[in-house]
């Protein structure tokens, strides 16, 4: 992201001139103990010396960036072990996964995990507090308005940079209305001078805060410039394509039934009787967010930002079939593709790669560099396609009603599984996706150091007791997130690894093109433009259109006719194209379908299965029962102590 603004955060905090630096303000205001949402700023005197000249103002600018999460980080992002996308070894292995809690039915009023309200968790300041960066973007859109402060910061600049601070601020808001629902909206800040009363904020209405995140959206928009001037140095920096995708997102999410008409709330109301989430359903909402990412994709375009296709530049041959997957690992691995809309260059996903790799190597069985520990659980590997692009519970051509009964590869599937390896019916005949992003017992594991420099004999996942690929590193599902894996990973002799870092994508036009189709349908039902663009992805992807794969293989061939159908079909599609990037996590929650499927077994197979005996492997295995309570689970608690505090705050209901 900000190269240049990570640089100059890195020299404030070690710049020990006459003034409290920007950031270490920042930070103080971070580590304040105070126990309701804090919104008075403290050592106000120092502000004029952040705002004298450009060099210190950029300083707090990079300060207003520095709150925003690191997306790629399994052990702060909820929307890695939150749910059920992924499960871990007990007790966690190589992970401090506080967040995994939530998963495990740990949450509380007394320290919530994942506490973005306060910063808290486990009694420490683990997580950035969004209300403090909020007021700190306030401090600078209110400094930087003003004319007669930073002299020589050129009018085109100070335009861009409030551009960007306002969207920030608006961005911040939404992450803590995606987790609490109704929030307090700060539009300013509240001076010091203020009576004690007027600090005591309420919780607006979850419509009233999407309607304020989309209009400031709208204002940044105006400031801010088509694409970046320097990307060699800006890269991460707001842009109008993030800021009209973003937009897309919050109103996609104050549409979908979490906040459209979720009678769950009906007695859900402030202490003066206000109703906080609307009970009553309203196709407008979809409308408006379908408008909102039609108007995004047209953004995209103008940005050149477009899907991202694998040009294989390695001088050796590759089958079609390894470019298709390699076109949907790289949309996620490869920095700064053609497809990312927007990242946070600040953010790390070495150890989200260290997590999810597998032993791959003969020569490097031992090496404990790594360590294999997400595991994608039997209910997301069952829910990929089949080959011909339908589920597995419904293409009448192929027979998955034993799963789990052992078969070995042909010749002709030798670039998805090993040849002659015996394995589960599971993982035969599936789309490309299920190969590009996923490893599993007997699957082929295509890397740029390929020992053969192809995709024939090369590597591959053998994971039972026995086999190369049994040491340190085998996920407690047996499963691997490969899609997380830059293909440039190298197992090195010294007992150590290349990773080849990469920023979390936060928005990347697949998941923009999925929000619209969805969207679209919900206000007009089936249509040409929502087929094109499902099909635009399905294409990428290897797969035939909609309209083919569910006539011709679905036991439901119409499906894709009616509103409830093709419903359903967009969300498959996407689980499987968002699949281990965090948004199954939120969309569960937003579909209201988090109170079926996190109410369930998380399963895998029997790690410790032995190669002698591989059906004793391919054992369906119960490692954890979730319990998800309705409506409580859906929103966070606020903790505890602030409630008495400031008696105007509600708590969520069942907390």
């Amino acid at each position: 992201m900000l190269h240049r603004i990570h640089s100059l955060l890195k020299k404030q905090i070690m710049k020990t001139s006459y003034y409290i630096p920007v950031l270490v303000f920042a930070i103080s205001l971070c580590a304040c103990k105070k126990n309701f949402l804090d919104v008075v700023p403290d050592n106000v005197a120092t502000l004029d010396n952040a705002f004298t000249m450009r060099t210190e103002a950029e300083k707090y600018l990079a300060t207003c960036y520095s709150y925003l999460p690191n997306d790629g980080d399994p052990v702060t992002n909820v929307a890695f072990l939150g749910g059920d996308e992924f499960w871990l070894a007990y007790p966690a292995l190589s992970l401090t996964a506080d967040n995994w809690n939530v998963a495990r039915g740990n949450q509380n009023v007394v320290d919530p995990y994942v506490n973005i309200w306060d910063g808290y968790d486990n009694g420490r300041f683990k997580y950035k507090s969004m209300f403090t960066g909020i007021r700190t973007c306030n401090t600078f859109l209110e400094n930087v308005s003003d004319l007669t402060k930073i002299p020589d910061l050129t009018i085109d600049e100070r335009t861009r940079w409030i551009g960007e601070v306002m969207f920030l601020k608006a961005y911040f808001h939404f992450l803590l209305m995606r987790q609490y629902g109704p929030i307090p909206i700060m539009d300013k800040n509240i001076p010091v001078t203020a009576p004690l009363e007027q600090t005591k904020v309420k919780r607006q209405p979850v419509d009233t805060v999407v309607d304020y995140i989309s209009n400031l959206m709208d204002s940044a928009v105006t400031r801010l410039p088509v694409s970046l001037l320097t990307p060699s140095t800006e890269l991460g920096r707001i842009t109008i394509a993030i800021a009209k995708s973003m937009k897309a997102r919050v109103l996609v999410y104050g549409a979908s039934p979490l906040f459209n008409g979720n009678t769950d709330y009906s007695n859900f109301k402030d202490k003066d009787g206000v109703q906080l989430i609307s009970t009553a359903y309203s196709e407008e909402k979809w409308k408006r967010a379908a408008d909102a990412a039609a108007d995004a994709i047209k953004a995209c375009e103008q940005a050149g930002i477009f899907l991202y296709k694998f040009n294989n530049t390695t001088g050796f041959p590759l089958t079609d079939g390894t470019i298709t997957q390699m076109s949907v690992r790289n949309a996620v691995c490869e920095k700064w593709n053609q497809e990312w809309i927007w990242a946070n260059s600040n953010s790390s996903t070495w150890q989200l790669q260290y997590s999810s790799m597998a032993h791959i190597d003969p020569n490097n069985t031992g090496n404990s560099s790594i360590y294999g520990t997400l595991g994608p659980t039997m209910q997301v590997v069952k829910q990929f396609y089949t080959k011909n692009g339908v589920p597995i519970t419904e293409d009448r051509t192929l027979d998955y009603s034993s799963p789990h009964e052992l078969r070995t590869a042909t010749h002709d599937e030798r670039y998805n599984i090993v040849e002659g390896y015996r394995t589960a019916r599971l993982n035969y005949d599936r789309e490309p996706r299920y190969y590009a992003d996923l490893g599993f017992d007997g699957g082929t594991w295509y890397m740029q150091n390929s020992p053969s420099h192809t995709d024939e004999n090369t590597w591959s996942a053998q994971l039972k007791l026995g086999q190369f690929g049994a040491g340190v590193a085998v996920t407690i599902t047996t499963f691997y997130p490969k899609k997380l894996v830059n293909w440039k990973f190298a197992y090195q002799n010294d007992n150590s690894s290349h990773i080849e870092d990469y920023p979390f994508p936060t928005m990347r036009l697949a998941d923009l093109y999925l929000l619209y189709a969805e969207a679209a349908n919900e206000a007009n039902g089936p249509s040409a433009d929502v087929y094109k663009y499902l099909n635009l992805i399905r294409d990428r992807a290897g797969l035939p259109t909609v309209q083919n794969s569910w006539t011709n293989f679905s036991n439901n061939p119409g499906a894709y006719l009616t509103k409830d159908g093709l419903r359903n079909i967009i969300r498959n599609e996407r689980n499987i194209e968002m699949s281990f990037e965090g948004s199954r996590f939120w969309d569960l929650r937003r579909w209201k379908l988090a109170a079926t499927l996190l109410n369930t077994n998380v399963t895998g197979y029997d790690r410790s299965g032995t190669f002698e005996h591989p059906e004793l492997f391919y054992i369906p295995t119960t490692y954890y029962t979730m319990r998800f309570v309705v409506p409580r689970d859906y929103l966070w608690p606020i903790r505890e102590s602030n409630l008495p505090i400031n008696e105007n705050l509600v708590q969520n209901p069942g907390w």
